[in-house]
């Protein structure tokens, strides 16, 4: 008989062993899974893993594509989906060790998420009801030994039971909605998957919303009067003239008269340190410092947490309690030369500028100390997260912010300017502490400046703006929709369903059309506040005030009456969504104008062969260019310096897009390399030859595709 520890993810049940072994460690494999054998208190322990979720929801009996689906079961994701054939490996191996194993202790991540896998692993797998409990923030050797030797005798059902809900609820709406808009393009003679879900409904909503108040802006003229001195340059106190003849006039009653400086006022601002990271302030300070998405910076963040380099990313949590040993994390973080300088300058009385949020199960997120390699961009994110740390602990920073007025014939002029006088927490922030720094000149009252020039500047009204990945996170947060862990993965979707595109978050003619005919007919889909009930809804559960059944119950009824609706105008939607989605799809195949004829339109098509690129004028004009398969093309809007053709961007999975030009003849792609006189294939002996391709010149073998032995550009 044996203890069987359940991780959530390999690398995880590999810290787990180390941690707990003290070098009596038996690495284990079967069909390539890993596990491991440690012998602790004369006990035999097993370490083994899931890999992320082994269960997952689906239709107990389906019968085609109906909606609404109720009658729904966890069943082994290798069993539901093709894609996840790789899990049964894990499963199968768990399954072996619970055989004999007489207790069981779950040491997946101690969130939501992590609390549901352990549990189904042991409800369906292993045939229990409950285990001991390994709660730990960091994955270093000290915290998971301290998690083990002070178990929790049963799991956190209350957290289980919200995720369980979570996800039931989710998969009523995301099936059922998704169901509905796809058959309704069917019915109205097309097919397209679509989706919809129950936060991406009110998320696209929100950014639609935006997307239509810059359609509908229409850019007001105003004036501006500035002046420029000797010494400085200002503005008119009232800023912004929207009757240009009133500024006009100012203009020329003062021309020609003295500019007196009238008062010096010098304000000085206290700076508190910033709070330390949650997960959504360290996606927003992510993206705006490294240029990171929300998603990439939770992925980057988990690596780096498994690693043992940081806390769990997943928190809400801005407090940092006095139980993490702050001089302790700090001596370990000391050892790496390019943060001791900045410990050393830390107050002697350590006290964290903490924020309000907090989180049941976590901390905020701190760095332990640990060092070891890292990946790039891992490295820059720690970087990130360090500074931030110090920042926390450091002393306030001043600015003085300091407002000139100047006087010419009774008219005032204002110039500003801010600037650091004690640097405090800045210097522990580094690189990310940027804050503009403007002085202004010492001047006196009463002193006249010389006037250079006054200029009436034309300027135009500016739409809203846009909403970036960051910015749409911190707003879903402050409506309460979605989690910390799944509005990037929202966000995300919304990108892959083409309802959105760009960096700055531009919503497409599909997901405006999306939302209208949904507004019309079914407007409860996109409904912030119902959406929000239940979000309340799940976290009563957690607190132990309210019954799954109850709230799924409510749900169910919800559902009913929102698809009722969309039944009674199926058609209507199907058709105006299938409009959309051609225009859309329109929109995204175009490349650009054709470089050969003077009508005609580049456009991405599929035959027969795969993706090729495709004059709109044919059988008139015949142009067309390979493009790779397996890979999402898209227009840059942009020609080639070279040659004038259309550039396209080329995103393949697993690696950094590029743009390229369509011109296999452009002389940016001129090969570097030379082909020697009789030089042959050294894997078939057979010629090589120079070959032309979208990425450029290259050396192949003659007897392709037999060989595919190739020399690239270098």
């Amino acid at each position: 008989m044996h203890e069987l520890i359940i991780c959530e993810k390999p690398s995880a049940a590999l810290k787990v062993a180390q941690a707990l072994a003290n070098g009596s460690l038996k690495k284990h494999s079967i069909d390539k899974v890993y596990f491991y054998e440690i012998k602790k208190n004369n006990k035999t322990i097993f370490v083994a893993s899931a890999v992320g979720h082994l269960f997952v929801l689906a239709e107990k009996n389906k019968k085609g594509w109906t909606y609404p689906v109720f009658d729904i079961a966890w069943k082994p994701a290798h069993e539901a989906r093709k894609k996840a054939d790789f899990t049964k490996k894990y499963y199968d191996v768990l399954y072996k060790l619970s055989k004999d194993a007489d207790s069981f202790v779950i040491a997946c991540d101690f969130d939501i998420e992590g609390s549901l896998i352990g549990y189904n692993c042991l409800r369906f797998i292993a045939q229990k009801k409950d285990a001991k409990r390994m709660k730990f923030s960091t994955m270093t050797k000290e915290d998971l030994l301290n998690a083990y030797e002070n178990l929790s005798n049963h799991l956190d059902f209350p957290q289980i039971e919200s995720g369980e809900t979570r996800h039931i609820l989710d998969f009523f709406y995301g099936i059922s909605l998704s169901r509905a808009l796809t058959l309704s393009i069917k019915e109205a003679g097309s097919f397209k998957i679509m989706s919809i879900g129950r936060v991406q409904g009110p998320a696209l909503a929100l950014l639609s919303k935006r997307e239509l108040e810059i359609k509908k802006f229409k850019p007001e003229p105003y004036w501006e009067i500035e002046l420029i001195t000797d010494k400085l340059s200002a503005f008119h106190e009232k800023g912004k003239f929207n009757d240009k003849n009133q500024a006009a006039d100012i203009l020329k009653n003062i021309k020609g008269k003295p500019a007196i400086v009238n008062s010096i006022k010098r304000t000085i601002k206290i700076q508190k340190p910033p709070h330390p990271f949650d997960l959504t302030s360290l996606q927003i300070e992510a993206y705006k410092q490294l240029g990171f998405t929300p998603k990439q910076t939770l992925q980057l963040a988990q690596n780096l947490y498994i690693a043992g380099f940081i806390s769990y990313p997943r928190t809400s949590s801005q407090k940092l309690p006095p139980s993490l040993g702050y001089k302790k994390l700090l001596d370990k973080l000391s050892k790496q030369t390019n943060f001791a300088k900045l410990i050393a300058m830390l107050p002697k009385k350590l006290v964290p500028h903490e924020g309000k949020k907090t989180d049941p199960a976590h901390p905020a997120i701190f760095v332990t100390g640990e060092i070891g390699k890292m990946a790039p961009q891992e490295a820059k994110l720690f970087e990130l997260i360090a500074h931030r740390f110090l920042a926390t602990f450091g002393n306030n920073a001043k600015r003085e912010t300091m407002n000139i007025e100047i006087n010419i014939d009774n008219e005032k002029f204002i110039s500003s300017g801010t600037r650091t006088v004690e640097k405090g927490w800045h210097v522990l922030y580094g690189r990310f502490a940027k804050f503009e720094e403007q002085s202004l000149p010492d001047l006196k009252e009463g002193q006249e400046l010389k006037v250079k020039n006054v200029t009436l500047h034309e300027k135009e009204t500016q739409p809203p703006k846009r909403y970036t990945q960051a910015s749409i996170i911190k707003k879903l947060e402050s409506l309460g929709l979605g989690t910390k862990s799944t509005r990037s993965i929202i966000l995300d979707t919304l990108y892959q369903r083409y309802y959105v595109q760009e960096k700055s978050i531009e919503v497409t003619d599909l997901g405006l059309r999306t939302i209208q005919t949904l507004k019309k007919y079914v407007p409860e889909i996109l409904d912030e506040k119902l959406t929000r009930h239940f979000e309340e809804e799940l976290e009563s559960i957690q607190e132990g005030k309210k019954q799954p059944k109850e709230i799924l119950d409510e749900a169910k009824k919800v559902l009913i009456k929102i698809l009722k609706d969309f039944k009674e105008n199926e058609l209507k939607i199907g058709k105006s969504l299938l409009e959309a989605t051609r225009e859309t799809q329109a929109q995204a195949s175009l490349i650009g104008k054709c470089p050969h004829c003077e009508k005609g339109l580049l456009n991405l098509r599929r035959g027969k062969f795969g993706n090729f690129v495709a004059c709109d004028q044919y059988p008139k004009c015949k142009t067309t260019f390979s493009v790779p398969n397996k890979a999402l093309i898209k227009s840059t809007k942009t020609l080639c310096k070279e040659c004038n053709y259309p550039i396209i961007s080329i995103i393949q999975k697993m690696k950094r897009p590029r743009e390229i030009c369509l011109n296999i003849d452009c002389p940016s792609k001129k090969s570097k390399i030379k082909l020697g006189k009789g030089e042959i294939c050294p894997k078939c002996n057979s010629k090589l030859v120079v070959r032309k391709g979208i990425y450029g010149e290259f050396i192949a073998c003659t007897a392709f595709p037999q060989c595919k032995y190739i020399k690239n550009n270098s």
